[in-house]
């Protein structure tokens, strides 16, 4: 069987390094970005607009922002009367309503968001976990294959998975707010941060908080790892929406908090890196890394 060729549309932090992964697994990309050919992987083919991915590729691979310009790019493709695509791989987090309507708009849809960051995707140790057609699903699986060597499919129709990546990254917001005003309690109250994270990874406060965010950006001060609290605001606003909207089947108490939270930080910081809503739950610029004794002291 021929090897599909692979439109991907959206060549971000993540985006570029999903399509990258599909190059070295042996696939031909055509790649497009609204910024420009500049981002396109080596070994790609750069497509000046998603019609050409239309007309060049068998299925597109989408990494975008959220679902209005999800749909966008679906109804340009779909849009194209000569066009060559059959089969979407949405790796966006859009959301369980707008995944619905992207199946309805005349391509076969695989909802497929991811979990892992830039440096996941570039290790190929992210999470894809989609949700399709049986037949959909198949259709598309060497090019999931292709994106990641960690990939679950988790229901037959589209939106299951976009509940699961919201579910996911409410957890993963929850904790890493609740973690930095845990830090910046114990850092005021003169505990050595460094200390504290340890100790409570070990411990039954334990989560993706201090077993990486914290270790590897917050501690470092490198602040860097390429999910802005932008888009972590919007995951958390999504979730909050449909989880609202099941007509109080889901208590929303901890989600309506933590809402709250994420979109003080973006409004006060917007495109911030997600990991410095330390410094800023804890109301100073400083990593809590310093070496002096005042400003870790002071910090809460």
């Amino acid at each position: 069987m021929t090897a599909p060729v692979v439109g991907f549309v959206g060549l971000g932090n993540m985006g570029g390094a999903l399509a990258a992964n599909l190059v070295r697994a042996g696939f031909e990309v055509v790649a497009y970005d609204a910024a420009g050919p500049e981002r396109t992987p080596l070994g790609a083919r750069w497509a000046p607009g998603p019609a050409d991915v239309a007309r060049g590729a068998d299925l597109a691979v989408l990494s975008l922002p959220d679902g209005t310009v999800c749909e966008e790019v679906v109804r340009d493709l779909v849009g194209v009367r000569d066009r060559r695509v059959t089969h979407v791989v949405d790796t966006s987090t859009v959301g369980v309503a707008a995944a619905r309507r992207l199946a309805s708009m005349g391509l076969a849809y695989v909802d497929a968001p991811v979990s892992g960051g830039a440096a996941g995707a570039r290790g190929r140790t992210l999470m894809v976990m989609y949700a399709g057609t049986d037949e959909h699903c198949a259709q598309v699986e060497p090019v999931l294959a292709g994106l990641s060597d960690r990939r679950r499919r988790v229901g037959d129709r589209p939106g299951q998975a976009q509940a699961l990546k919201l579910a996911n990254n409410f957890l993963s917001a929850t904790a890493l707010a609740a973690t930095s005003e845990a830090v910046a309690f114990g850092t005021a109250a003169g505990l050595d941060p460094a200390v504290m994270v340890e100790v409570l990874d070990a411990s039954s406060g334990r989560s993706g908080a201090t077993a990486d965010k914290f270790p590897d950006e917050v501690l470092t001060g490198r602040y860097a790892s390429g999910f802005s609290n932008t888009l972590m605001a919007k995951d958390v606003r999504l979730y909050l929406r449909e989880a609202a909207g099941l007509g109080g089947a889901v208590a929303v108490a901890v989600a309506v908090v933590t809402e709250g939270v994420w979109g003080a930080f973006a409004a006060a910081e917007p495109g911030a890196d997600f990991t410095r809503i330390y410094p800023f739950t804890a109301g100073t610029a400083e990593s809590p890394s310093s070496t002096d004794s005042t400003s870790r002291t002071t910090s809460g």
